[in-house]
């Protein structure tokens, strides 16, 4: 029997990781400024995360949400205290696309309605109502297309409204990424969101932040919708939130009541996953983590503002795209191969990703910078 072949796979194999680097079975070792989708926040084998979960492992590594479990309660607690949420609820699962999914049926159970706004360039994930909200018409199989998504430009306010005035009455959620990921780290607009939190309460539909990849302090902030002041009904999060081990969830507004048997999973929530994800939350808050994301990123974006072939740099905190004047995957393989460095792509060709660790130091962002300048230009980079 083969592995399915859906991926594209580079000719790298790593067996060891520590920090931002990774190390593969020839021993050599790689900067990982994309953390393998965003997923790596508090850096690979993180000492205390490691910790967590090997002991957790020697106790109890698994049973269902039969029982009680007194770490999901100590992972809601913390997780509210660490994002400014502790009057929301938290419900666990395993990814991203399982908690856009609950967020989609929540929302729905609470409206009685079916419709919801997505938008273009949009990224929700590969299960049913994830990917039918989600602006790629290639991974929608017949199974998933629907006439309840409305797809709007993003930051287009004169599109949101006329859609409500049409719509309204129908609407259950508008969906919105923090920061679009896949789609070439597109930034909503404060002003935007501002409007699709207001036009949400006028029609009584529900507003979903999708969080997945923006959140769990990589923008600097949380979550990257606290950068505009609002407060949705639906929070969803997933990849950095277990730094590799599969845990994902929503919080859930005060006001939406919970009623048993209406959302479920039989892994969510396992010891396992409460033990990474709680390692993930004492290390980001004990290691000041978010200030770091902000800091370092600031710095490397206005690095790389300098640098001519840029056409643009949007991102906060260590959630960056670099838009070029041509196509990025050149440049990518250069860096993969010729300095040992990993860089993300997007669904925008000439737009390449940064996603590194939220504690990455000046060192690591240096070594970036001359390898990057010495393929644009064209020269030797000096040895670090």
């Amino acid at each position: 029997m083969n592995v399915f072949d859906v991926y594209p796979l580079f000719d790298i194999t790593p067996v060891r990781a520590q920090g931002a680097y990774v190390w593969d079975d020839k021993g050599t070792r790689y900067l990982d400024l994309y953390g393998g989708h965003a997923v790596i926040s508090i850096g690979h084998s993180h000492p205390h995360y490691v910790k967590r979960i090997a002991r957790q492992l020697y106790d109890i590594g698994f049973y269902s949400n039969s029982v009680q479990i007194p770490m999901q309660q100590e992972l809601a607690e913390k997780l509210g205290q660490l994002s400014g949420y502790e009057d929301y609820s938290l419900f666990l699962c395993n990814s991203g696309a399982e908690a856009n999914e609950n967020a989609l049926k929540l929302a729905s159970f609470q409206t009685g309605r079916k419709k919801v706004i997505s938008f273009k360039g949009a990224f929700h994930g590969r299960t049913s109502a994830a990917v039918a909200a989600t602006d790629d018409a290639k991974i929608q199989a017949p199974i998933n297309k629907t006439d309840n998504i409305i797809f709007l430009p993003l930051n287009d306010i004169s599109a949101f409204c006329s859609a409500l005035q049409e719509h309204g009455p129908e609407l259950a959620a508008v969906i919105v990424e923090g920061i679009q990921g896949v789609g070439g780290v597109q930034l909503p607009e404060p002003a935007f969101l501002k409007a699709l939190a207001a036009g949400c309460e006028k029609v009584g539909a529900l507003l979903i932040l999708d969080e997945v990849q923006s959140g769990y302090g990589r923008s600097g902030k949380f979550f990257a919708h606290q950068h505009a002041d609002i407060k949705p009904h639906l929070i969803t999060m997933a990849k950095g939130m277990g730094n590799g081990f599969p845990v994902a969830g929503v919080l859930i507004h005060p006001e939406i009541e919970a009623k048993h048997g209406m959302l479920g999973t039989t892994f969510g929530g396992n010891y396992l996953a409460c033990a990474a994800a709680l390692a993930v939350v004492e290390v980001i808050k004990e290691e000041n983590l978010m200030e770091n994301a902000q800091h370092i990123g600031q710095r490397l974006m206005n690095e790389l503002r300098q640098f001519s072939g840029v056409k643009d740099v949007r991102g906060q905190g260590l959630m960056i795209g670099v838009e070029l004047d041509k196509p990025c995957a050149p440049i990518r393989k250069q860096l993969l191969e010729e300095y040992q460095i990993f860089t993300g792509s997007s669904s925008d060709k000439n737009t390449l990703r940064l996603l590194p660790p939220l504690g990455i130091g000046l060192r690591e962002v240096e070594k970036f910078l001359e390898a990057f300048e010495a393929i644009l230009y064209q020269t030797e980079p000096q040895s670090i």
